[in-house]
Formats: C-alpha cells, structure tokens, sequence
C-alpha cells in the first residue's frame, strides 16, 4: 500500500524475523559480549533474560551465527514443554547421538561420552534452552545435574537459558538454590533507549530501500519511542501504521499527529477485536439480539470511521485502505492455499516426515554432492551418524560443514545446504536441501506438494537453525590458522586473500598482524564473522570468491 508512495521496495517493519534487519542497539552488544565472554571462559551456566520483544531471539541467533561451526558444536531446544526423560532424548538426538535408551542413566552417560569425544577433538558444547520460564522444577533439576558432566579441569558443557522476566523470579525460589548458585554469567535485556531507537528506525528504512529515519519527524519518533517502550516488536508495529496513516493522509513526512493516529487506530483494532470476542462467549437465549447489537455498533463504527471522524486516520481515504490491504491478504491466501503456516506445516510432514531419519540424511547428501559431482551414497547406508557422513564426504573428497545460526548468514555463504527442519508431532530430524535462489524464492529439494520453492519467511519459520554443508579444500589447509602461525600454507593463504580482492595482504609466510586485518578485511566484505581466524567457515566463502575453484552456489550463474 505504502511502499510506492515512500519509495520502499519491501515492507521496513514486519514482525516476522528478517536476518538482513537485524539492529544490535547498545543493550544487545552487551548481551552478546556476555555471552561471548561465558563461551570463551567456559563458566557453565549463562541466563538471558528480557521483556516479550526485546529480542532475545535475535541475540541468540546472531551469536550462533558467530561461533565457528569447526570447533563448536550447538544443540536449541525450541520447545522445553517436556518431561525430564524427554528432555534428554531430544538433547542426544540434537546432538546427532544415535540412541535407543530409554531410561535417564543410560541417556546421561550416552551424552558424557559424547561430551569427552568432543572435547578431546577441542570443541565446545553449547546448549541453549529456550522459553526457560515454562520449564518445570523436575526438567530445571535435570539441567543441572546435566551441567555435573564435566573433567577435572571445566565443564564438558555450556548451557544457556534463556526466558522472560518471570524466570529470575522462579529462580529466586529457595528450592532453586543449587541451580541458581551455578549461574555464573547473567544479563537481562533492557529496552533500546531512544536514541537506538531512531538509529533502528533509520536502519530498517535504509534496508527497506528509503531515505532513513529523516521521514519521520522527532515528533513522531518522540511519540513511537513513548509507546513502544524502546521493545523491537511494538516499534514495529507502530512504525507500519504511522506510514499507513501517513499515505493515507498524502503526507511525505510523518509528524508526531500522523503517528499518534497509526498508533491509535491499532487501538480500535483491539478493541474491536476483544468486542468480536465477547460476542462468542454471550449466552444461545440472548445471540439474535446481541447479533443485532452487534451489527448496529459495527454499522455506527463504520459511519463513524468513514464520515465523522476528525482529519487523522480515521477517514475515508484510511478505511478504505485498510480494507483494501485486508482483501488483498486474503487474495493472497486464496492463491496459495497450501502455503498458510498450519498447511505448510502438514505438507511438509507428509512430504518427509514418513522417511526416517538416517535416509533422509542420506537423501539431502546425494543432493549436495550430485551438485558437487560426486557419487551418492547407496542406499541403506546410514548417515545420521556424524562419523559415517564425515567419513562418506572424506571418500569423495569433500568435507562436511555443521552449520548453526540465522538463514541470513547461510545465504551470504552461498552454498547448497541440507537444512534440519522443525516438525510438529515428528521425533528424529528431517532434512530439506536449499539448492538455489530465484528472485525472492529459495529453491528447495524435495519439492513440497509439487512445489518446488519457498520464501524466506516460509523456510525460516520451519528450520531449528542448524544444518549441514559439502565443501571442497583443494590446498588442503590445516583446520585452524590464526595469529602467529608460519610455513607455506600461510604463504598460500596470504595469496588466495590477494586473489579474492583483498588489499594490504603481504607474501611473508607469517600469519602476522598485517594478515589478521587482511583476513578480518575479507570476512567483513562478505559479511561473516569478523574474528581474524581461518576456520572452515572463512575458507568456504574465500574459495568461493575466486574463480578458478569450481564452486556449487545458490545464486544463478555464480560457480
């Protein structure tokens, strides 16, 4: 509706999450500081706590999509509404530990030896727990003795809970004591303050195509701020209805009456809303006379709205927009009927959710690696295991990536990938591969329904955020190179950066302070994480910047 009329080629304030929108204010770099800080030093236990939409989840994604997938390994439990049995089957099976335990004994000593295997190979374990405030005692007990794992030396394991508010209350609780007590690093995040909100606005504006945060007036953004509270998910909100009202009253620049009238009229909606509500819960004796009400109020709404109403939001010119944007959402749901969130859902389930686990596994392998060129791998050959899928890559000379973080991210890295889903009623992991990009669509294998694309919002909205992909080393270097090294693979390094662009890269054979801002250099230019080291991560998207390496991507026509 409005995007013309304020030069925008996509909506700026969807509530949905977008990785290319993410605004880290001043309080979610400290959050993320925290966090970075606990995994560094190995403390244990980390608690985020923050307000509904303060963006707890776009911290969590961001520092997943930080943590370099050759030395850590992540496991998310989205859904903590389980028993403390069920808990540890699905921490195991994240983990990719086949199991067929079935008692809390076996299942703990299953994930010890998995933990010891990890950290005698140098890698961190991380769990992280969502929606921590509706976890159980019994299930908070079982968090706790799982974080008893550990050596002489550290903890095997690091886990993070994350929740709202109401969680350090519960664990305030005396009977929470012991748990409360191995909490080592904790941040609750505040609301953004009003300067990083107008830096939030400016910046989603900026990614939407537009001028900025200069269309609204500071006015307006005085007023937003005082109703959103500085919380992400209300700005949102009242940033989408005060460009409404703003193309409806044909204002260029939105003052602080125009967005005080996009916020008031989301008011009238709720009201309206719980008035519809009322109406279900009104006694059969008295139904035809409340319908009768009921369409007298919403006849004298609607005259009110469109004929009586001051110069705000409340006219014609507003309502009728409104129920034009409303017919054509639902235009949109008629045309594609099977893509609503529930259908989606159910499709997917029965596309992939009668394979089981190890053969789809394998089926999103053979995918990738027919793009690479590769031989499949037959059929009855298992890979749900981490080990067997290592190996098969080893044998046709690739190697496989585990990647965890935002979708973003994994675009930016450009390369086919085997994505583990999220499945209502499903045990196990199912797998769908991300093949190619069209537009705005994402390609994806096994087609759904006959449908062979999704969009962003669709795909990300079923993906746990953890996956795996196919990559080739041609130069065969070591699996970490930082500060300090020496020899000719560094020489050999040094010399791919200079092939991929990257200026100020000398031939010395030392990974000197020179290499280290040359390799940050590149990895800001390619939007990964900024940290200096060469891990698999940075060398994927470095080989894939040079033409000479044969490179499977998703953007058309880029090898």
């Amino acid at each position: 509706m409005y995007l013309d009329f304020h030069g925008l080629r996509e909506s700026p304030f969807n509530l949905t999450p977008d990785p290319r929108f993410i605004f880290l204010s001043t309080n979610h770099r400290e959050a993320l500081a925290h966090l970075f800080y606990g995994i560094k030093n190995r403390v244990g236990f980390f608690v985020l706590t923050g307000e509904v939409g303060s963006g707890k989840t776009t911290v969590l994604r961001t520092f997943l999509s930080q943590l370099d997938g050759d030395h850590h390994r992540t496991a998310l439990i989205f859904n903590p509404c389980l028993s403390p049995i069920e808990l540890l089957q699905n921490i195991n099976r994240e983990f990719g530990i086949l199991t067929t335990a079935s008692n809390r004994s076996a299942l703990l000593e299953e994930l010890n030896q998995f933990l010891l295997r990890q950290n005698a190979e140098g890698r961190t374990v991380l769990l992280i727990i969502d929606e921590s405030q509706i976890l159980e005692p019994a299930v908070l007990e079982q968090i706790r003795l799982i974080s008893n794992l550990e050596t002489d030396r550290e903890k095997l394991i690091q886990i993070i809970l994350s929740g709202q508010p109401e969680f350090k209350q519960i664990l305030a609780r005396k009977s929470m004591r012991q748990l409360n007590q191995r909490i080592t690093v904790r941040y609750h995040l505040q609301p953004m303050d009003f300067q990083d909100t107008v830096h939030y606005i400016d910046h989603r504006l900026k990614v939407a195509g537009g001028k900025g945060s200069a269309i609204f007036s500071g006015g307006a953004l005085k007023r937003i701020y005082r109703y959103s509270r500085g919380l992400p998910r209300l700005i949102n909100a009242a940033c989408d209805r005060a460009l409404l009202a703003s193309f409806t009253s044909e204002a260029t620049r939105i003052s602080s009456r125009i967005a005080a009238a996009g916020i008031k009229s989301m008011s009238r909606d709720a009201a309206s809303g719980t008035w519809r509500r009322r109406l279900v819960l009104v006694p059969t004796v008295g139904l035809f006379v409340v319908l009768v009400a009921g369409g007298f109020y919403l006849a004298r709404h609607d005259a009110i709205g469109l004929f009586n109403a001051p110069q705000d939001v409340r006219t014609i010119k507003e309502a009728t927009a409104i129920r034009a944007l409303e017919e054509k959402k639902e235009d949109q749901k008629k045309s594609e009927p099977v893509m609503a969130n529930n259908d989606l859902s159910g499709l997917l389930t029965e596309a992939i959710g009668k394979v089981p686990e190890a053969e789809s596994a394998r089926r999103a392998f053979n995918t990738l690696a027919a793009l690479w060129g590769v031989p499949p791998v037959p059929e009855g050959d298992p890979l749900n295991q981490r080990s067997r899928m290592e190996h098969a890559a080893l044998n046709r000379d690739l190697r496989v990536y585990r990647y965890t973080g935002s979708l973003g991210v994994l675009l930016r890295i450009d390369y086919p990938a085997a994505l583990e889903l999220t499945l209502p009623g499903l045990l196990g992991k199912r797998f769908v591969s991300l093949v190619g990009r069209e537009n705005e669509q994402l390609l994806i294998d096994p087609p759904i329904a006959g449908k062979k694309s999704l969009s962003f919002n669709e795909l990300e909205r079923h993906w746990s955020g953890q996956g795996f992909l196919l990559w080739k080393d041609p130069l065969n270097f070591p699996a970490r190179m930082s500060l300090g090294s020496k020899g000719g693979t560094i020489k050999r390094l040094q010399g791919l950066l200079r092939e991929a662009g990257t200026t100020g890269v000398p031939l010395t054979g030392v990974y000197d302070d020179d290499t280290l801002s040359a390799v940050k250099e590149f990895q800001a230019s390619k939007g990964i994480q900024q940290d200096g080291v060469v891990g698999g991560q940075t060398l994927m998207v470095l080989y894939h910047s040079i033409d000479r390496f044969a490179v499977p991507a998703l953007t058309a026509g880029r090898k």
